[in-house]
């Protein structure tokens, strides 16, 4: 009787074995795998985060000049404010850069040779130079021409193959929102565009998720959805300027 249960003991144990052998990990280790509870569970250098094997859920588990974002590690933005940059320069996808335009330059502002010159904030006309009136908050040339009651709506720029929203664009879609909400009487195309990486077909819909992206921003600001029209151009209209001022989506009034 007891020769018949260390037999069965035996087969069991060999079972066991078996079983062992034909899983995808060793007996008695964590899973290494997409799913986790602990650290333990992924293999080094990836940690748990959100029951995943991921590279980070916090700065310090990225190396130097790198922050944690979703739970990847991604190059720091160089600024997030046009007044983190260099005198002159704009804050575009993170990144300092010359300006382009006026639109850049911010209400009032203008731009020549690449540099910012922006506008002078006022209350009253007494606080411009002799030449200029009180326009709209800014300081401004008398004969400047001002439509859409002082108001412009600004570019904004985007990183290489992506339609995320930088921190960098908020404050001029915070603007755009503000100046669309008092125009009442017009709507507004939202422009996407992309630089000449990758195929036709790839960069009409990243424009098209560009363009969207900025008018669902402007939305969750307040600005009505129905006033916004998104056209996206893929790379048809380069601005000659080099690819990352073509990463853009442009707002027209119409």
């Amino acid at each position: 009787m007891a020769s018949s249960r260390r037999s069965r003991l035996g087969a069991l144990i060999a079972l066991a074995a078996v079983l062992c052998l034909a899983s995808a990990v060793s007996c008695g280790d964590h899973p290494k795998g997409p799913s986790c509870k602990t650290d333990k569970d992924c293999k080094a250098p990836l940690v748990c985060g959100d029951n995943k094997c991921v590279e980070c859920n916090t700065d310090e588990q990225c190396g130097a000049g790198k922050q944690c974002s979703a739970h990847a590690c991604l190059a720091k933005a160089q600024c997030e404010h046009d007044e983190q940059c260099p005198v002159g320069q704009v804050c575009q996808a993170g990144a300092c850069k010359p300006c382009a335009s006026d639109a850049e330059c911010g209400p009032g502002g203008s731009c020549s040779a690449g540099a910012c010159t922006k506008a002078k904030k006022c209350a009253k006309d007494d606080e411009c130079a002799d030449d200029e009136d009180c326009r709209g908050g800014f300081c401004r040339k008398a004969s400047a021409p001002v439509t859409n009651e002082g108001c412009q709506l600004s570019t904004v720029y985007f990183a290489f193959d992506s339609s995320g929203i930088e921190a960098s664009e908020r404050d001029r879609l915070d603007a755009n929102n503000a100046c669309i909400s008092k125009t009442k009487d017009k709507s507004v195309f939202v422009v996407g565009h992309t630089d000449t990486s990758g195929t036709e077909e790839y960069n009409i819909a990243l424009s098209e998720r560009r363009a969207q992206a900025a008018a669902d921003y402007l939305a969750r600001l307040g600005t009505d959805p129905a006033r916004l029209q998104v056209v996206p151009k893929g790379e048809t209209e380069p601005t000659g300027l080099g690819d990352d001022k073509d990463r853009r989506v442009e707002f027209q009034w119409h």
